[in-house]
């Protein structure tokens, strides 16, 4: 008997925008108002005073205010359409789409820029510093301006690069740590799971490491593990792995100068990405990565200039517009792999898919077929088919999976074997 139902009901919505969607809206609106307002005075100004240099700046901030442009238009257009039935999965993928087209504009712009400097490296042209230098320190505080606006007034960070943070040996890869109090100072339990395989890790502040410490968790199905724990110099590591789901109740005992002490905690299971992985408005993260490549090019522009004026090095210049291209192409390259991806419905991360599973498969069941794909920022969608010898509905397994939070849109098949 095969039973099939999407977990959160018959009449779940299809809306999967960003939590931040109409605030970052506004934002980028605000930022095209800014550019445009720069970009008709530089142009006007550059016209009346005769500065052709001038002109060229405010058809260069043409081209910042029509990628924003795009940004802004896929936030209304997603906004206007998320409850319309076409879209089968909503409009939260728009951004992306959007994001992938301003990554292709950025690498256009980075051949441009790449292959001017280029020209002018073999014939240097004359460079006149008395407009070329004011000119580029202006574009850099519009720029610094739009980042600032675009992130919030300061309230938020997006980070455009392509790459992920690492983390030191002492660092918690977890988004949950607990601190303990001891009488001799704290010490704090954590579950490390940076591209190795969970294990508890406790590390200590103000304290020297127990005589004892032991670790024994409880699962809702009411399985007992403990678990012992192994010097690794500057921390305690767990002998043994934790099984997945990392959802349970922990009994941290240990003996210390101070006596023998009990605490008990509480973990709850995380999506596992790496932060902003799934949750990252990528049409948002476009817009920036355009505000930041002109700003790093403004700068390196402004060395270039100053450099080339105090030691007649005219080189300078050409050759910090190609370190800024390869700058831009580097971040066009993330913007397309990110966004591509995600266009393609490729596993948005591989940490969830494998929690998801294991979740499934502890209760002794076996999970045949799995898709999991984004739906928009902080959104997941799941397709799942379960084989099982219980007599289990859909219901058993939604209520197995809903430590996930961003899992917006489940549906289970089940097949009793």
């Amino acid at each position: 008997m095969t039973q099939t139902v999407a977990a959160n009901d018959l009449s779940h919505t299809h809306v999967f925008l960003g939590d931040e969607h109409e605030a970052n809206k506004n934002r980028t609106w605000w930022v095209i108002v800014l550019c445009g307002v720069m970009m008709v005075a530089e142009i006007v100004g550059g016209l009346m005073f005769g500065s052709i240099a001038l002109v060229a700046d405010g058809l260069h901030m043409s081209t910042h205010a029509g990628a924003l442009l795009l940004a802004a238009l896929a936030y209304s257009f997603a906004s206007r359409h998320a409850t319309d039935r076409r879209f089968t999965f909503g409009t939260g993928k728009l951004g992306d789409l959007a994001g992938f087209s301003s990554a292709i504009v950025l690498a256009m712009i980075a051949l441009l820029i790449g292959y001017e400097a280029v020209s002018r490296l073999f014939a240097p042209v004359a460079i006149h510093f008395s407009e070329a230098i004011p000119i580029a320190c202006f574009g850099l505080a519009v720029n610094i301006a739009s980042v600032w606006l675009l992130s919030g007034g300061g309230g938020h960070h997006h980070h455009g690069h392509g790459h992920s943070h690492g983390h030191d040996d002492h660092a918690d890869a977890h988004a949950e740590e607990h601190c303990v109090a001891s009488g001799s100072g704290s010490l704090f339990l954590s579950i490390f799971e940076d591209g190795v395989v969970p294990r508890f890790r406790v590390r200590f502040a103000g304290m020297d490491k127990p005589r004892e410490l032991t670790v024994t968790t409880m699962r809702p199905n009411g399985e007992l593990h403990a678990y012992s724990m192994v010097d690794q110099g500057g921390y305690l590591e767990s002998a043994e792995d934790i099984p997945e789901p990392h959802a349970f109740s922990a009994r941290l005992r240990l003996v210390d100068a101070t006596g023998p002490q009990t605490h008990n905690l509480a973990f709850e299971e995380h999506d596992h990405g790496p932060e902003g992985a799934h949750h990252r408005d990528n049409n948002m993260r476009a817009a920036v990565i355009h505000v930041m490549a002109d700003a790093a090019v403004s700068v390196l522009v402004i060395v270039g200039l100053f450099l080339a004026r105090a030691f007649g090095w005219l080189w300078m210049d050409p050759l910090a517009g190609i370190i800024g291209a390869c700058v831009i192409a580097s971040w066009s390259y993330g913007l397309i792999r990110d966004t591509g991806a995600i266009l393609l419905d490729m596993v948005p991360d591989a940490g969830t898919e494998r929690s998801i599973r294991q979740t499934i498969e502890a209760a002794g069941d076996r999970l045949s077929d799995l898709h999991l794909w984004r739906l928009g920022p902080g959104h997941l969608g799941a397709i799942l088919a379960v084989e099982t010898r219980q007599p289990r509905s859909p219901d058993f397994y939604r209520q197995q999976l809903s430590r996930f939070p961003s899992l917006s849109h489940l549906t289970v098949e089940v097949r009793q074997l």
